[in-house]
C-alpha cells in the first residue's frame, strides 16, 4: 500500500505522443479518438508533445522536430481536442520533469531498464539508427518522470503497454520508500506503509482502438510507406485510394472476393456508411461488382469523412503562430504542478535550502 502527500480529489489522466512524423488513420482511429473522449470524461488531463523522447531515437538528425511538433498540435486541434479544457504543452517546456529523471536514476536499477520488453526488441529491429545511447536505454525513467512531474493518478495504455506502466509505478514507489515516511510492518518493501511524495499512477485501460491496415494490407506505418495521413490533401488521398490492395486471390472481376481479408474493405468500414459498406459487401461476395469501382467510391467516402478535419486545419494553421501558443500557454498552466511536486521531492530528500 501507498500513501502519498498529495490527496487528488479528482483523477488526473496523462498521456503523451511522439512528434516523429506526420499522424495518420491508424493514429487516428487506435489513439487519438481515446484521447479525444478523456478530455470530456475527467476534469484535468494532460496532452503533451514527447520531443525528448523523440530525440532518444532521432538525436543524430533533429532538424524536423520542430515541424512535427507544430503538425502534431495542429492535428490534436483540429480533430477537436481543447486547450482551453486540457492541458496540452511540450515535454521539454517542464525542466523539472529533467530533474526528477536526474533523481529517478539514483533509485532505478539498470536491471530494470534492461528488461523492459521493447527495449532489445528496438535494438534489434531497428537498423537504420544508433540506439546506443543512455537516452534511448533510459527511456521508460524519463517516462515515468512524465507521469509524476504532474501526479498523475491514471495513465491510459493498452494491454501490450502495461509493462511500460508497471515501471514507472515501481520507480515511483522505490523513490517513495527511499526518502519517504516508511511505517515497517515486518514484510519489506512493498509491504510497508510508505507516506512518499509522488503518485503511484493507475492503469486507465483504453478502449481498444480499431486496427487499420495499411494500403499494402501491412499494419499502417509511415516507416511502411503504407500510411493514409490525415492532413493529405485531397489528391493524395484519392492517389492513395487507388493504389490500396485488395483481395489478392479475386483475380479477375468475375471471381468472388472475401471482404473480411481485403484491405480496402478494412479501411472503408471506419469510415463509409452502413448501406454503402453493406452493397460492396455482397457484390464482392458474389462477384456483381469490381474492385475499381469500390476504390472510387472508396476515395469519395474518404475524401467527404476527413474534409471537416482538414478544413478545420487549415483555418488553424492560417493563425500566426497557434500551436506555439498552444504550447506556451499550456506549459503556463503545467508549470505550476511541475514545480510543486519537485519542491516536494527536494523536501523528501533532504536538499532543500
Amino acid at each position: 500500500m501507498s500513501l502519498t502527500t498529495y490527496d487528488p480529489a479528482h483523477d488526473v489522466i496523462l498521456t503523451g505522443y511522439r512528434p516523429t512524423g506526420k499522424m495518420h488513420l491508424g493514429h487516428w482511429f487506435g489513439n487519438l479518438q481515446n484521447m479525444l473522449a478523456l478530455q470530456h470524461r475527467y476534469p484535468e488531463t494532460y496532452f503533451f508533445v514527447a520531443d525528448w523522447h523523440a530525440l532518444t531515437s532521432d538525436w543524430a538528425d533533429p532538424s524536423r522536430l520542430a515541424g512535427y511538433t507544430e503538425d502534431m498540435v495542429l492535428d490534436w486541434c483540429a480533430a477537436g481536442m481543447d486547450p482551453e479544457r486540457s492541458i496540452i504543452y511540450r515535454q521539454s517546456d517542464i525542466p523539472a520533469t529533467a530533474e526528477l529523471n536526474t533523481y529517478f536514476a539514483l533509485v532505478t536499477p539498470m536491471s530494470w531498464l534492461e528488461r523492459v520488453p521493447t527495449y532489445k526488441e528496438q535494438r534489434e529491429n531497428i537498423k537504420d539508427k544508433d540506439l546506443g545511447n543512455v537516452g534511448f536505454f533510459q527511456y521508460p525513467m524519463l517516462q515515468a518522470a512524465d507521469i509524476a512531474i504532474m501526479r498523475a493518478t491514471k495513465v491510459p495504455v493498452g494491454e501490450d503497454q502495461l509493462p511500460h506502466l508497471e515501471i514507472s509505478r515501481e520507480i515511483v514507489r522505490r523513490f517513495n520508500y527511499t526518502y519517504g515516511e516508511v511505517e515497517k510492518n515486518g514484510k519489506g518493501e512493498g509491504e510497508d506503509l510508505v507516506r512518499g511524495p509522488l503518485v503511484e499512477p493507475q492503469a486507465l485501460i483504453a478502449e481498444a482502438g480499431a486496427r487499420v491496415p495499411g494500403l499494402d494490407g501491412r499494419k499502417m506505418s509511415k516507416s511502411y510507406g503504407n500510411a493514409v495521413f490525415i492532413s493529405d490533401d485531397e489528391e493524395a488521398l484519392r492517389k492513395k485510394a487507388a493504389a490500396c490492395i485488395t483481395d489478392p486471390a479475386r483475380k479477375l472481376k468475375t471471381d468472388p472476393g472475401d471482404p473480411d481479408i481485403c484491405p480496402l474493405h478494412q479501411i472503408h468500414r471506419l469510415i463509409g456508411e452502413a448501406g454503402v459498406l453493406a452493397e460492396f459487401d455482397a457484390c464482392c461476395r458474389n462477384a456483381s461488382c469490381g474492385c475499381v469501382a469500390h476504390k472510387k467510391r472508396f476515395a469519395d467516402d474518404l475524401v467527404a469523412y476527413l474534409q471537416p478535419f482538414r478544413e478545420k486545419r487549415e483555418a488553424l494553421a492560417a493563425v500566426p503562430g497557434f500551436a506555439k501558443e498552444v504550447l506556451q500557454a499550456g506549459a503556463q498552466r503545467a508549470l505550476p504542478k511541475a514545480a510543486q511536486t519537485i519542491a516536494l521531492c527536494r523536501d523528501a530528500m533532504g536538499i532543500s535550502l
